[in-house]
Parts: structure tokens; C-alpha cells; sequence
């Protein structure tokens, strides 16, 4: 599986990047009103000595990733720890190949050892798999991208079999009966690699988090008194906004019914057709989430039709957690997103009926490309969810959105909760950090590696930690 044109990692650059919220994010029992990006500078090789640089980011989102009693210093500083430590095995791992070998060698072989030896050392802050992958993620996104910029070529040109010797079958297994093979397929055959064919403009999901002010009436006071918007009407207005996703709690059944009535009714009267609801992993039963959907159908059955899909409403670990979900995907279809760390949990939730999968490049983009493919082998819609990624997090983000032909566009809010964290970006990619016409941009990108165009951004960075 070793190519003439595959890389091996020579030096790995870290910074952590900190980010203050706007306004709260609530979802769930969790509120974010801070997060630090990891930013990761990875230099790459090829068997002729040249050298190449690519970049990867990914906010540390500790409550989203890592939910616990445990205090959140406690968990802030165990996965900066891990991002160091990653770095340095990237460095000491050796092996040469393309970006999707190398990731998933690094992923089952490496990751998990590494995970296992801090949580022996520190066993009070045992990090969780969905954390890890986190930790993990911005490595191998600049992996990704530093073989296009080596290469002279799009990221997504090099999913091919130009630059790749192995097919699918050496890194994906079909589900038993399904009658799928993935012999002599690669993953631009089920991409949207055609440059004609991918679109720069796409739908923009906004996030409607539990603490959210929908209207002036649910103002407290505490907002920010800034150029951008704070209630869901004036958003709607703002940004021309389509498509609307709903947090909820998955605790409270009454809350969470009326939450999805008063959204969907602001959504009716504004002209925005599609919603989404997300019960944040706090359900333990399917009952709950068949009992909301069937209320609202009977009594709301224009806000119910309106309801694309419904997100993870069960627990993360859907090994430990094995529900049948088929009653909820029979009324709406299912994504998988916290659970589906990669594609064999993906394949365990189709067995458990779940419909689709929601894509997160924080998850790493060897996980999200093989993840892909899987689901689009199998039938599986696709979805790309938001990590409230900023700054450089949000273009590899997007590019994922716009090569796997989403259902419905892509969830994008950084530029909801902290919208001045990329003001140095939206310079040079302004598209990409405001949402107009209910759509975000992605014409201005480069044409090497993810495009980001690094060097035009101009962003001054920390010294960097190794």
C-alpha cells in the first residue's frame, strides 16, 4: 500500500488558539461559552526528500466530546495533553502511503494505545473515545492537506486511483448479506470529485441552541450589544436562513414539544421550509422521541413534515448502548452522529435501524471519508454537522459538505456564537463566515490541499508547542 508519491510525517507544529463565545451554547445538560482550537502545522515527505506543509484545525470541544461530573479544567487540559502527545507519535510513527492508509493505520494501531496509556496514568480523567478522535482530528487533517499541496492538487483529487494503490476493500468491510463489494472501488467513486460538478454554494443550517432567545419577548438582557443578530427572527432576516436546527434536551418531553412548536411556527411564518431536531444523546429509550414526533404530527402536522431528519437522540456509545431504533426511523429518517466514531460503528447502527449518518470532520477526515463511502455503498444518506468550528476548522468543514452530496447543504454557526474569531479569515474567504441568501460561499478557496490559502490569511500564531 506503499505509493512512489506516499509521505511520511517529519515534523509536527501545535497551537492551541483561544476562543471566547458571544452568546452561551446550550445543548443538552452542557453549556460552551469557551473553547480552544487546536491548530496543527504538519510537514510531510515523500520517498525523493520533497517536503510539504498542511494545516488542520479543530475546536477542543470539551463538552460536546467528553460530558462528565469531572471538573471542565479537569478535561480542558487532559485533551491538550493528548494533542501534544499525538503530535510527537505522528512524528515517531514512520510509516510511508497516502493520507487515508496513514490515518487509518495510525487510528486503530496508535490512537487507541495512546488513549489506553493516559488513562492508566490518569485514571480520574479517563478520556473517552469521541474525545480522543477529537485530539486525533487536526493531525490528520493536515495530513490530508499537506499531501495535495505536495502534489500541486485538490485534497479531493487524491482520492482516486491516481494516488491511490489499494482499493476500498483493503480498508472498508461490506455488511454480511448486503451484497456490496468494495473490490476495484476507490473513494472518488462515491465523492463528488468532479470540479464541474461540485457546488461553491451550499445550504447553511443554523443552530437554535436551548438558551437561544427566539424573539425580542425571550430577551434577559445579558446580550452582547454588537453588529451581529441575537434572536432567531432577526437571524432569519439577517441571513435569508432555509433550514433551522433545533436543540433540545431529551429530558423534558413538554420542553422539548413546545421548543419544536415555537421554532417550527417563527419557521412558517418566515418562509424557512426545512428543520432538524437534535435531542443531544440524553434519551434512553425510543419511546421518548416516538411520543414528541407523534404529538406533533397529530397536532402540528405542517411543522412535523417539515422535520428532515432527527440527530442522535441516544447515548454515545452505541456498543455499550445497542438500541433498536427502527420505531424512530420509521417515523423520520435517523442520523447517527456523536456514535459514529467510524465506519464499523457505522455499520453496527445500520443493524440497529439507524437511516443515515451525520459527518463531522473533528472525527478526523480518514474516519469521515471511510465513513462516507461506507453509508453511500449501503445506502445511507448523508449529512455534515458543525463542531461551531471557526477559522480554519470551518474549510475543511465545508469542503467535506460539498464532496458528499448532503442531504441538505451543511450545519454551519461559528458565525453565530463567535462570529470575531474568524474576522481575520473572512478576509480572504468572506463567504465562508456570513451567511447570505440562507447560503454560504466556498468560491474563493485555493486549488492545493483544502485551499485555504494560509499564507494570504496572514494570522499570527503562538509559538508553536511540540
Amino acid at each position: 500500500m506503499t505509493t512512489p508519491s506516499g509521505i511520511r510525517v517529519v515534523d509536527a507544529r501545535v497551537f492551541f488558539l483561544p476562543v471566547v463565545t458571544r452568546m452561551p451554547l446550550k445543548f443538552g445538560g452542557q453549556t460552551v461559552t469557551s473553547v480552544t482550537c487546536a491548530r496543527v502545522a504538519i510537514t510531510v515527505e515523500d520517498a525523493g526528500g520533497r517536503q510539504a506543509t498542511g494545516w488542520g484545525e479543530t475546536p477542543l470541544s470539551v463538552q460536546w466530546a467528553w460530558p462528565a461530573d469531572l471538573p471542565y479544567d479537569t478535561r480542558h487540559e487532559a485533551m491538550q495533553s493528548l494533542v501534544l502527545e499525538l503530535g510527537r507519535r505522528w512524528v515517531g510513527f514512520g510509516e510511508r502511503g497516502h493520507p487515508l492508509v496513514l490515518g487509518s493505520r495510525f487510528l486503530e494501531d496508535v490512537l487507541p494505545g495512546v488513549r489506553r496509556s493516559h488513562n492508566s496514568e490518569h485514571p480520574d480523567a479517563a478520556i473517552p473515545t469521541l474525545a480522543s478522535l477529537i485530539c486525533a482530528s487536526p493531525f490528520d487533517i493536515a495530513i490530508h492537506d499537506a499531501y495535495g499541496v505536495l502534489h500541486g492538487v485538490d485534497t479531493y483529487q487524491t482520492y482516486g486511483r491516481d494516488h491511490l494503490d489499494c482499493d476500498l476493500a483493503a480498508l472498508l468491510e461490506p455488511a454480511p448479506g448486503s451484497g456490496v463489494r468494495f473490490q476495484g472501488r476507490v473513494p472518488a467513486d462515491m465523492l463528488v470529485t468532479n470540479p464541474a460538478a461540485v457546488p461553491t454554494r451550499l445550504p447553511a443550517w443554523h443552530l437554535v441552541g436551548g438558551l437561544d432567545p427566539l424573539t425580542d419577548a425571550d430577551r434577559t438582557g445579558s446580550e452582547p450589544d454588537d453588529e451581529f443578530p441575537v434572536t432567531l427572527l432577526d437571524w432569519i432576516d439577517a441571513d435569508g436562513l432555509q433550514c433551522l436546527k433545533i436543540k433540545l434536551t431529551g429530558t423534558s418531553a413538554t420542553w422539548d414539544f413546545e421548543r419544536l412548536v415555537r421554532v417550527g411556527e417563527i419557521a412558517i411564518a418566515k418562509g424557512c421550509p426545512h428543520l432538524s431536531a437534535d435531542f443531544n444523546c440524553t434519551v434512553t429509550e425510543p419511546g421518548y422521541v416516538n411520543d414528541v414526533l407523534d404529538r406533533l404530527r397529530c397536532e402540528h402536522p405542517r411543522i412535523f413534515g417539515m422535520i428532515l431528519y432527527v440527530e442522535q437522540p441516544f447515548p454515545y456509545e452505541l456498543e455499550e448502548h445497542p438500541i433498536d431504533v427502527h420505531s424512530v426511523s420509521a417515523r423520520k429518517p435517523l442520523f447517527l452522529d456523536e456514535s459514529a466514531h467510524d465506519w464499523k460503528i457505522v455499520r453496527l447502527g445500520r443493524d440497529l435501524g439507524w437511516s443515515g449518518v451525520a459527518l463531522k470532520t473533528c472525527k478526523t477526515q480518514t474516519g469521515a471519508i471511510l465513513s462516507a463511502c461506507w453509508a453511500r455503498a449501503h445506502g445511507m444518506p448523508l449529512m455534515v454537522q458543525d463542531l461551531t468550528n471557526p477559522m480554519l476548522a470551518q474549510i475543511p468543514h465545508c469542503r467535506l459538505a460539498a464532496h458528499t452530496a448532503t442531504i441538505m447543504g451543511v450545519e454551519t454557526n461559528s458565525m453565530q456564537f463567535y462570529p470575531a474569531a474568524s474576522a481575520i479569515e473572512s478576509r480572504i474567504h468572506p463567504g465562508l463566515y456570513r451567511r447570505h441568501n440562507g447560503q454560504i460561499d466556498l468560491s474563493t478557496l485555493g486549488t492545493t490541499g483544502f485551499g485555504y490559502r494560509v499564507d494570504e490569511i496572514g494570522r499570527e500564531l503562538p509559538d508553536p508547542l511540540r
